[in-house]
């Protein structure tokens, strides 16, 4: 049996082997509590000191990720709304700047209309000016025409009354020179001083067949044309075997002035000398030939100046005509540039119009792009509220989800983590 010595007093005590198991026992548990309690408390202290580490690492984390979410967003919305403010400005301008091209179109297009429609009222207005002056100049000229017609006539009775005073002296003259030469001999006594530019001489050209005795053409002062006469002279002394009629030589005559172009026939004859219908002096036969007539040789001169003069007044005519058609051409021509500068400045502002409506377009395809874009940044923004929502419900539970150390160490340091 063994014995136990007092610690205070030396005392030995004798304990049978129960007691002593029973002693033993009892200092053996007090020990291991005593251990227990100190291992205890120092595992507590660590897993403490432990967990303030890891929640403090976990806490820098969300800061720093909290931080830079914070920056990231800022300046993701400073750089967007910088974008938005930017792209508003350029519509804004792009808006203003197609207003002003649109006002200039206007402004540009009534001023070629205005300038256009009074350039026509004033070319219109000076055309109605001009055909005034015309008008008046032709009624002038017609007076003066009739006049100088009444002269005509007062002067052919006058050469008719001295025709019936001549008649048998006349007829006597003609007898031994002919017919031709007389009217050459009087149509050069007058050539210096009323006929300075005609031309008449004898008809040599036969390639048609046949020709004339004379032809007359005179010319205005630039040299063109303006009168012509084809000459028959026939006298009765030229035809002895027979009596032919003035119009006998009528077909051939008008032949002859169709094939060398003149415009007028005229028969001088000595025929049917005892004609009243010949006699009463210049006699039209138009009705029969066109253009034509029949004179006795003192109305050779006379004829000539009367066509003559009646020539130079529808030259006049015809030059005015000219000169007034030449200025309808004008106004027609300006009509049509009037109406082709119209219809091209139609299909300018029609062009113009239509791409405006393209860039106008374009503006609103822009305006809906920026605002899908304003809409993406709404949702971007929406997204990172619902993130940082996210990061300040995050929680040590939630971290430690589905880590079992970690899980394990928190419920040894008595922290809940379910």
């Amino acid at each position: 049996m063994p014995d136990i010595v007092c610690p205070n007093c030396g005392t030995v005590f004798s304990v049978d082997d129960m007691t002593y198991a029973s002693i033993s026992k009892q200092v053996r548990d007090k020990e291991f509590e005593k251990e227990l309690k100190a291992q205890k408390a120092t595992a507590v202290r660590l897993i403490e000191a432990e967990k303030d580490q890891v929640i403090a690492a976990l806490q820098a984390q969300v800061n720093s990720f909290q931080t830079e979410m914070d920056l990231a967003v800022r300046k993701a919305v400073d750089v967007k709304q910088q974008e938005l403010s930017d792209k508003d400005r350029e519509i804004v301008g792009l808006q203003t700047k197609l207003d002003n091209q649109k006002q200039a179109a206007d402004a540009d297009k009534d001023a070629a209309v205005q300038l256009a429609e009074a350039q026509k009222d004033k070319a219109l207005a000076e055309l109605q000016g001009q055909i005034v002056a015309l008008e008046s100049e032709h009624a002038r000229k017609e007076a003066e025409l009739v006049a100088d017609r009444d002269r005509l006539l007062r002067l052919k009775d006058e050469e008719l009354a001295r025709y019936k005073e001549m008649k048998a002296r006349l007829s006597t003259k003609m007898v031994g020179e002919s017919l031709e030469q007389h009217c050459e001999t009087e149509f050069n006594k007058v050539r210096a001083l009323g006929f300075p530019r005609a031309l008449f001489e004898k008809d040599n050209d036969a390639r048609g067949g046949s020709k004339g005795d004379y032809v007359f053409r005179d010319y205005d002062e630039s040299g063109a044309e303006y009168i012509s006469i084809m000459f028959e002279m026939k006298n009765e002394m030229d035809e002895t075997a027979t009596k032919h009629r003035n119009e006998d030589f009528f077909k051939k005559l008008d032949h002859d002035r169709t094939e060398k172009g003149c415009e007028y026939a005229v028969l001088v004859s000595l025929l049917e000398s005892d004609s009243e219908y010949y006699n009463t002096g210049i006699v039209d036969v138009s009705h029969r030939y066109e253009k034509m007539y029949v004179i006795r040789p003192q109305f050779f001169i006379p004829l000539i100046s009367l066509l003559r003069n009646a020539a130079r007044v529808s030259l006049g005519y015809r030059q005015e005509l000219a000169t007034v058609k030449s200025q309808n051409i004008d106004v027609e021509a300006f009509s049509s540039q009037l109406k082709e500068f119209k219809e091209r400045f139609g299909r300018n502002y029609e062009l113009a119009s239509r791409r405006f409506g393209e860039a106008i377009e374009e503006i609103d395809k822009t305006i809906l792009h920026l605002q899908k874009v304003k809409e993406g940044l709404v949702s971007s923004e929406r997204n990172l509220r619902l993130a940082n929502d996210k990061a300040e419900d995050l929680t040590i539970k939630k971290l430690t989800r589905g880590n079992p150390t970690m899980m394990g160490k928190f419920r040894e340091a008595g922290i809940e983590v379910e």
